[in-house]
C-alpha cells in the first residue's frame, strides 16, 4: 500500500504562484510514476503533469506547459507541482496519484493505483 498526502493549495490571484506537495509513505519503492490530476466542478478528473520516480521523465498537458513544473525529491518521498502564472481556469481540486505498474508514463485516471485526498486551488480573476 502507498499513502499520499497533498498540501499547499489555497487562494491566489491570477498571475500568482503556488507550490503543491505530495508526500508518499508506505511501499514507496513500488512507485513508478507520480502524477497530479485536477477536477473542476462538473468536469472530469484530468491529468496535469506526471514524473517517473527513478528517471525523472515528465509529461505535461498542453494547457500548463511553460507555467507548471513537476519535480520529485526521492530522499523525502515527495513530489511537487510548482504552478506559476496561474489563471482562473486552473481553479480545481488537485489530486496526487501514484502508478506502480510502469514502464511508461501513464496519463489516464484509471491507470493510477493510489490517490491522495485532494487540495483545493482557487485562482481569482
Amino acid at each position: 500500500q502507498v499513502q499520499l498526502v497533498e498540501s499547499g493549495g489555497g487562494l491566489v490571484q491570477a498571475g500568482g504562484s503556488l507550490r503543491l506537495s505530495c508526500a508518499a509513505s508506505g511501499r514507496t519503492f513500488s512507485i513508478y510514476t507520480m502524477a497530479w490530476f485536477r477536477q473542476a466542478p462538473g468536469k472530469d478528473r484530468d491529468i496535469v503533469a506526471a514524473i517517473t520516480w527513478s528517471g525523472g521523465r515528465t509529461y505535461y498537458v498542453d494547457s500548463v506547459k511553460g507555467r507548471f513544473t513537476i519535480s520529485r525529491d526521492n530522499a523525502k518521498n515527495t513530489a511537487y507541482l510548482q504552478m506559476n502564472s496561474l489563471k482562473a481556469e486552473d481553479t480545481a481540486v488537485y489530486y496526487c496519484a501514484a502508478d506502480i505498474a510502469g514502464p511508461i508514463v501513464r496519463t489516464a485516471r484509471s491507470e493510477y493505483d493510489y490517490w491522495g485526498q485532494g487540495t483545493q486551488v482557487t485562482v481569482s480573476s
